[in-house]
């Protein structure tokens, strides 16, 4: 660990967003797409998954570990979050993978390189999805899979229904608009495939959703999810677990989040002070539950 960085700090991310994404596991985030996986492998146990928008590789690691005798690539365009996404192979003992940076609209690959093409909460922030699902399609192999599972904004649910946590829906909503993405991204799946030039007979839909219950069930999440990633225990101890609420929190107070919507005035010092209380209010109640619908598409190339 860089001893220059703070206990929690991880390469690429502030703390608390890392942390956050960092819950992702294959099994949690692309259950819709293991089966069809767990088929492939059974007739060619080498396949080629590529993984774009890894992130810090959680995700990534899961799919290496369902495919012992295959490889995993995974892409980020951020070359900051490499290092960390190597840490967590390492970690996890995984050796069958590797990270380098990329770009979803121009990715670094031959064509028809890789068994199935899978992304994760990455067409939600992009201006042109179907342009990156198309090239998604274009590196993926005959009889390929291109899988993705993109948040519907617009059917979070949440209680209690707080006024501030309202805003930050509204908030959230505006910076993804704002940025050139779709917050309602999972409903549109199925079109934006359609516009990437796939037909409708190749493309399988589903839902599932995504859930928060009490502060005390999201902390044993966390700690959970991030124990099955086999980090020592010397290195758990200097990492921090936040709770969705206190990342949250941390975004409003000071990290990207609260940067961006200064930018595009979408708020004030004081509205995101509010918020942040309200996370907290939120966090310490034992009926607060958030809720939201997840759109995916499997497309059989």
């Amino acid at each position: 660990m860089d001893q220059n960085k703070t206990p929690g700090e991880k390469p690429g991310h502030p703390p608390a967003q890392a942390t956050l994404h960092e819950v992702r596991t294959a099994e949690n985030s692309a259950a819709y797409l293991l089966p069809k996986l767990q088929t492939m492998k059974e007739s060619n146990p080498h396949l080629k998954l590529l993984d774009v928008g890894s992130g810090s590789g959680t995700i990534s690691v899961s799919f290496a570990k369902l495919i012992p005798e295959g490889h995993v690539t995974g892409v980020d365009v951020n070359p900051n979050i490499l290092p960390r996404a190597r840490a967590v192979a390492e970690m996890a003992g995984v050796q069958n993978i590797e990270f380098q940076q990329g770009n979803i609209n121009k990715l670094p690959f031959a064509d028809e390189t890789f068994d199935i093409t899978f992304c994760h909460q990455v067409l939600i922030h992009i201006g042109t999805p179907w342009h990156a699902l198309h090239e998604m399609l274009r590196v993926t192999k005959r009889g390929g899979i291109v899988a993705t599972r993109e948040g519907d904004y617009e059917t979070e649910s949440i209680w209690p229904e707080l006024p501030e946590l309202d805003k930050f829906h509204k908030l959230m909503a505006g910076l993804m608009s704002a940025g050139g993405g779709a917050p309602s991204a999972g409903r549109r799946l199925l079109y934006w495939g359609l516009r990437a030039g796939a037909e409708r007979n190749q493309i399988t839909v589903s839902y599932s959703t995504t859930s928060y219950h009490t502060l005390n069930d999201r902390k044993i999440c966390c700690k959970f999810h991030c124990s099955t990633l086999l980090l020592a225990i010397a290195v758990m101890a200097l990492i921090v677990i936040f709770s969705l609420a206190q990342g949250l929190c941390d975004q409003l107070r000071g990290g990207s989040l609260r940067e961006k919507a200064l930018k595009f005035g979408l708020g004030t010092e004081n509205d995101f002070e509010e918020m942040a209380k309200a996370w907290e209010e939120w966090a310490e109640r034992d009926d607060a539950i958030l809720a939201m619908l997840q759109g995916e598409i499997l497309i059989q190339k």
